[in-house]
């Protein structure tokens, strides 16, 4: 029975120590295997921080590269405009000098014409005693006596000739009588005041700081190029400090090319593709600003029943001038001045005032059909429903013969209105007829888009179709448009002729 407790004891002894050396083992096999992977994952995580390490130190580089790139760009723009701004001063200072010495050396010879001039003054005087006396010792006369004498005879003379003159002048006066009768009137509707507007062909658009300039000229020039292609106009960048100016005949080109670089400022993204945008956003509003101006100019002058059409093409007067003249305000001042001599002259007022009001609307038209501006407008109020005695009127403002008393009214009040003093002027309308002619001689080759006279007509601008003129054509395109400036206009110094053609391809993903 002992025997038997101890061998049983023994045997859970040694299963128990069995036990343990199997856990034991067991639990160092599990921690062992624990520990490689917990190692394995460990030097994983190191590889992938050193790789990241890497590519963040390689973006770092990277990232400094392109600031240094910017930073070095930056300061030779800097450098380039300092370098600009140093050689206007020197040049300036330079004239300022040229024209100290000559204001100098100017005065030293003002001072000796002076002297010069005071010591012939002087030998005159002397001459004048002498020459008095001699005639006084010679005819025994007095200067008074003398003077007496000449005047008693030739006071008869004088009485015939002043009344030949007198009856001369009433022949005239009475050959003259229609003439003076209406320059009478029409000084006496000076009572009429209306403000001159005359045209400027260069205007300036405020800019905040410097910078802005090169953001406008663009990478290689690239933004400036797409803003005068498109408007067709010619950018003045470093006319003036923080002002760029925009310079073109045209003055609705001109404002929607003010209206599109003041809206690029502010917007302050500038590409080509903005600049596109916000052009073709600009003549949408230039264009509702025309239709406004007309309905006030139709308000403002109370001309009643006008076709829709009719008045929105008076609204595009707004921006067309005839010798540096606003025709709107020509054409109001025209109407209201006709009525007046309607009033006068007993005649319907109304017909009168509406003729006043259109006779100039075929200015609105000029660059789209030939002829007269008069037969041009004659015709445009005819297909929209004016009267007949109107549109009579329209044609023969210009005329010399006329077949209607409101022919003779709206002339009259036209020439009224041209002759106010500083209404007109002959020089600046010769000058944009010039580059009106330019662009039209252009415009009669085919494949010609569109046309754009810059530089005051220095540089010509053709832009052309892409399908319709190749590469090859538009170098022949360019040669043949320069013989036909040279054949047909006469111009002073050179003329450029750019031809422009440009493809696009455009897919919409829908």
């Amino acid at each position: 029975m002992d025997l038997s407790i101890l061998s049983v004891f023994l045997i859970s002894l040694v299963s128990v120590a069995l036990g343990i050396f199997f856990g034991l083992f067991i639990n160092k096999y599990i921690n062992k295997k624990n520990i490689e992977e917990a190692k394995e994952a460990a030097n994983q995580y190191i590889r992938r921080s050193e790789s990241r390490s890497k590519e963040i130190l390689i973006e770092a580089k990277e990232e400094a590269h392109n600031i240094t790139l910017k930073t070095e760009k930056k300061l030779n723009r800097i450098q380039l405009d300092l370098d600009r701004t140093e050689s206007r001063l020197e040049t300036r200072e330079n004239s300022i000098k040229d024209l100290e010495v000559n204001l100098k050396n100017k005065n030293i010879e003002l001072n000796k014409l002076l002297k010069k001039s005071e010591k012939n003054q002087e030998e005159i005087d002397i001459s004048k005693k002498e020459i008095k006396q001699k005639l006084e010792n010679i005819t025994g006369l007095s200067a008074e006596e003398a003077r007496v004498q000449l005047l008693e005879e030739v006071d008869s003379d004088i009485t015939y000739e002043i009344s030949k003159k007198y009856r001369d002048a009433e022949l005239i006066a009475q050959s003259e009588i229609d003439q003076k009768s209406k320059m009478i009137l029409a000084e006496s509707l000076q009572r009429y005041a209306s403000e001159v507007v005359q045209e400027n062909t260069v205007s300036a658009i405020a800019i905040p700081n410097e910078e802005m300039k090169g953001r406008l000229i663009g990478r290689e020039g690239r933004n400036i190029r797409a803003i005068e292609n498109i408007t067709g106009t010619d950018l003045l960048i470093d006319e003036a400090p923080e002002t760029v100016s925009i310079s073109c005949f045209d003055p609705v080109r001109r404002k929607v090319a003010i209206q599109t670089v003041e809206k690029l400022i502010q917007d302050g993204r500038i590409h080509p593709a903005k600049i596109e945008e916000i052009y073709e956003r600009s003549k949408n509003e230039i264009e509702e600003i025309v239709r406004k101006s007309g309905q006030n100019a139709v308000f403002e002058v109370n001309v009643k029943g006008l076709h829709p059409e009719i008045i929105k093409l008076m609204g595009r007067l707004q921006f067309r001038y005839s010798y540096g003249e606003n025709v709107l305000q020509h054409s109001k001042e025209v109407g209201m001045i006709a009525a007046m001599l309607a009033s006068e002259l007993k005649v319907d007022v109304q017909n009168a005032k509406t003729a006043g009001f259109l006779h100039d609307i075929g200015k609105a038209l000029t660059h789209e059909f030939e002829g007269s501006h008069a037969i041009i407008g004659a015709d445009v109020a005819r297909k929209y429903g004016v009267s007949e005695e109107i549109v009579t009127a329209i044609k023969e403002h210009h005329d010399t013969q006329m077949s209607s008393v409101e022919s003779f009214i709206v002339a009259a009040a036209d020439a009224i209105s041209a002759a106010r003093p500083g209404a007109r002027h002959d020089t600046l309308e010769a000058y944009i007829q010039r580059l009106e002619k330019l662009e039209n001689v252009a415009k009669e080759f085919d494949g010609v888009q569109k046309v754009f006279a810059i530089q005051a007509g220095r540089e010509v601008r053709v832009m052309v179709d892409p399908e319709d003129v190749d590469d090859v054509e538009a170098s022949s395109l360019a040669r043949n448009i320069v013989n036909r400036i040279e054949e047909t206009l006469s111009y002073p110094g050179q003329i450029k002729v750019i031809v422009i053609r440009e493809s696009r391809s455009e897919q919409i993903a829908s």
